[in-house]
């Protein structure tokens, strides 16, 4: 069996850009495949290392997102990433051949730096790749579901993994990375993908009230002022809902924005409708979950300890390896 490996930062709620561009392929993939789904803690770090504080309750959160979106702890191993000090065992081994120049030139790391505004790298941060390489190989992954923001670090994955198993042993396969359908939700303010730090995204945990607010007042085609004014449905971030959400009557969609038959208050009722329709058996979940809250801790604990046991058997390979297994031989 294939072996799935694929996780989130902790550092807040999920929405629908994370559902439409990984959480969906999970909640399908995990029947199919060993599913193990990390909680990303000390990568949160990279960017709000100021705020260890909220590590606990957003831990918590985007578990509570998981369960609710139809991960199920029977299928999928749900893990602590901190928890697994293979991990960082790894990354270490891992950051002695790995360049700066290769990490700096990493257009993901680039344009991150940018939208948070740093002008110097930590150190931390600038060697995202490389944890993210450990997090994938202590598990042997071989299916690594991302959004296509992503794929410049699967790329220096698959790099590091080629120069590992050429300096020591071919212990690790190279990952296949897996794009959702529609990778990038595009944020109601219609200037760029959903992110939580510009506060435009829909929750996974928004009520329906919640759903019909954000979208009345989502950005629409700023060229269309009035309803017979013909519409340009690539440039709203309304469309683009209808595309990830409502797929059998996109062309209809298109059809009566571009011929000034739809107006967008009529277009954005009809999504708000359907993506209640989408959350609504994630809100009864979500509220079973919330009535023994103890049992997000004994799933958190269980997939823990697996992924600890996983993670000792790779290390003993990789050690042996690189002749780091010291007890296990005569070197005398």
């Amino acid at each position: 069996m294939e072996r799935l490996l694929t996780g989130d930062r902790v550092t807040g709620k999920l929405h629908l850009g994370h559902y439409v561009g990984s959480l969906k392929n999970r909640v399908e993939l995990q029947s199919q495949v060993d599913s193990l789904i990390m909680l990303a803690d000390v990568q949160a770090l990279t960017t709000h290392f100021e705020q260890p504080d909220q590590l606990a309750h957003h831990l918590k959160q985007v578990t509570l997102d998981y369960l609710s979106v139809g991960i199920d702890p029977n299928q999928s191993t749900i893990f602590v990433q901190s928890m697994i000090p293979e991990i960082a065992e790894l990354t270490v081994y891992f950051s002695m051949f790995v360049t700066i120049n290769s990490l700096r030139h990493n257009p993901t790391i680039k344009a991150e730096a940018k939208e948070n505004g740093y002008e110097d790298l930590y150190y931390g941060f600038l060697g995202y790749p490389i944890s993210q390489t450990a997090d994938i190989t202590f598990c042997k992954a071989t299916v690594v579901p991302v959004g296509e923001d992503q794929l410049p670090h699967m790329e220096q994955t698959r790099k590091i993994i080629r120069r590992f198993n050429q300096l020591y042993a071919p212990i690790f396969q190279e990952p296949q990375a897996v794009v959702g359908e529609f990778p990038r939700l595009i944020g109601l303010d219609g200037s760029s993908k959903m992110s939580k730090t510009k506060g435009n995204t829909i929750n996974l945990d928004a009520t329906k009230e919640e759903v019909h607010a954000k979208i009345k007042k989502a950005t629409t085609d700023p060229a269309r002022v009035r309803k017979s004014d013909p519409g340009h449905p690539e440039v709203c971030p309304i469309y683009s809902y209808h595309q990830a959400f409502r797929k059998e009557a996109v062309t209809d969609i298109y059809d009566g924005c571009t011929n000034a038959k739809l107006g967008c208050v009529e277009c954005k009722q009809m999504i708000a409708a359907s993506i209640n329709h989408l959350l609504e058996p994630m809100r009864e979940r979500r509220n079973i979950v919330l009535k023994q809250p103890r049992q997000i801790d004994e799933i958190l604990e269980a997939g823990t300890a697996r992924a600890r046991n996983i993670g000792k058997q790779t290390m003993e390979e990789v050690r042996e390896a690189m002749s780091m297994s010291y007890f296990r031989r005569d070197i005398l």
